[in-house]
């Protein structure tokens, strides 16, 4: 007799339905899991030996053969310990074999028995959701899971109460959702000194999701403009949340249970590998890169980065997604984020400052920055200079806009792209292109007319043609208008040749 338990194996945020098949047959005594199991996955055997002594009972002394299918799938993790676990008990009649095979269970074993949490709880409900069956999982992951909410989702402590359940003993309790996680005190935009023109830059981005790139000495307030990001962007839709939620959830990250509806901010360090940014390593987790999907992924000192980690960002930007390659996969992660980068002007920082600048002065501007390819730079839709602040003005009483008034700008702005890309995809302006952006971005004669020059005088390539067109029907929906005229397409040609490369 053959009993059959089901589980998923991850394949990037992805949850792929596992058959764990289990025969036992005569002959000398052995545990063998075969179907690429991994490290962990093979040493599930000496896990569920200890359980089961635990619970007074021992395994047979025959053959014990357990296959993961489909075979060819790599298996990961320690997760399959439990459905491992049930489809034994199914072979031996201790469960019903109809019942295991009736829901999706995953969780680690512990040597006394109880289940520990594993990563993926929720792309395993989603999984399980599909397949119409209930998922099992253990007690810790069980407020996570249960936000999918079309399918029951049973949280155990242990096998010895998951054996319980399908005797009919004693029956898992139905777990609930998570709270929704409290939005952290925001950094305020009124804390920002001056910058006028770098505010503004900042609210085309968040209101459009456009990607920029910030030019200043050191101490100017770039990083402190960034952080205030997250305080003038609208909270994460439903969808965008659980979306969110499954590559935090793949990686580890969600705390007990919690989904939060605020937009994810990551701010890697300039040491980053090409993995840590774009995703890989053990199990291909997923990187800065997709952790900042519909969120922002802030870069300071840009420069600093290495070439290859850059050059690993222009594909992503364009696509939305990262593809991570494996001899034996191709792992594909959700990688939407708005850009916010920061750059000095050059290695010692006061290239505009003739009292400080260095001897190397040009050329040190133009090979610092030089670091930064043209495609990479050209996927910048703004580009603004950050000057020093002067020192009265230090003093001064705040007199910038908060970051809640800016933010209600934002929210109308993003409502208007809502109603016009009715929920499809692109969700925001910087994602329209083709046929519908000529519809919603074309501008008037005359703004037509100065583009023209511009592109002409300037050299700009075909892309940065298009992001133009995309941020100056932003800063129409800002100003509420329909459509886009000359004012708008001059403010967004400012942004876009602010120094100087086009």
């Amino acid at each position: 007799m053959v009993a059959r338990a089901y589980t998923v194996a991850f394949e990037g945020a992805e949850a792929r339905l596992v058959e764990v098949q289990c025969a036992i047959s005569p002959g000398l005594p052995a545990f063998t899991i075969v179907g690429l199991p991994d490290k962990a996955v093979s040493e599930a055997r000496e896990r569920l030996r200890a359980a089961l002594a635990a619970m007074d009972m021992a395994l047979p002394s025959r053959r014990i053969t357990v296959n993961l299918s489909p075979a060819d799938l790599p298996k990961e993790g320690s997760h399959f310990d439990l459905p491992i676990a049930l489809a034994l008990l199914g072979a031996l009649n201790v469960v019903s074999p109809e019942d295991i095979a009736a829901t999706v269970s995953l969780g680690e074993l512990s040597l006394d028995g109880s289940l520990v949490a594993v990563v993926g709880a929720l792309p395993a409900a989603l999984a399980a959701a599909e397949a119409g069956r209930a998922l099992i999982c253990p007690r810790a992951c069980g407020a996570e899971a249960a936000w999918v909410g079309a399918t029951q989702v049973l949280a155990a402590p242990g096998l010895a109460e998951v054996v319980r359940h399908f005797t009919g003993h004693a029956p898992l309790p139905v777990a609930e959702p998570g709270e929704v996680s409290p939005p952290p005190a925001p950094k305020d935009l009124s804390d920002v000194k001056g910058q006028d023109r770098a505010r503004r830059a900042l609210e085309i981005a968040a209101a459009g999701g456009h990607h920029m790139l910030m030019v200043g000495a050191p101490g100017a307030g770039k990083s402190m403009l960034a952080a205030r990001m997250p305080g003038v962007l609208p909270p994460l839709s439903a969808a965008e949340a659980l979306e969110t939620s499954i590559i935090h959830s793949v990686a580890g990250l969600l705390d007990e249970g919690g989904i939060s509806r605020n937009r994810p901010f990551r701010a890697p360090h300039h040491t980053a590998s090409v993995a840590a940014m774009a995703g890989g390593g053990r199990g291909a987790k997923p990187g800065e890169i997709s952790l900042a999907h519909n969120g922002v992924l802030f870069m300071d000192e840009l420069p600093e980065f290495p070439r290859a980690v850059l050059e690993t960002l222009r594909q992503p930007l364009e696509t939305g997604e990262v593809c991570v390659a494996r001899a034996n996969a191709h792992i594909r992660y959700p990688s939407r984020v708005l850009l916010l980068a920061a750059a000095n002007p050059c290695r010692c920082g006061h290239l505009a400052d003739p009292a400080r600048a260095c001897s190397r002065a040009p050329g040190c501007g133009q090979d610092y920055l030089g670091r930064i390819s043209g495609p990479l730079m050209d996927r910048f839709d703004l580009r603004v200079e950050v000057p020093p602040v002067d020192y009265a003005d230090l003093d001064l009483p705040a007199d910038g806009e908060c970051s809640a008034t800016v933010a209600e700008r934002v929210a109308a702005a993003r409502a208007v792209q809502a109603t016009r890309f009715a929920g499809a995809e692109p969700r925001v302006n910087a994602g329209a292109e083709g046929r519908l952006l000529e519809e919603i971005a074309t501008p008037d004669a005359e703004g037509r007319t100065l583009l023209a020059q511009v592109a002409e005088r300037f050299g700009l390539s075909a892309r940065g043609y298009h992001r133009v067109l995309r941020v100056a029907r932003t800063i129409a929906d800002l100003d509420e208008a329909t459509s886009v005229r000359r004012p708008h397409v001059a403010e967004a040609v400012s942004f876009r040749i602010s120094f100087t490369c086009v």
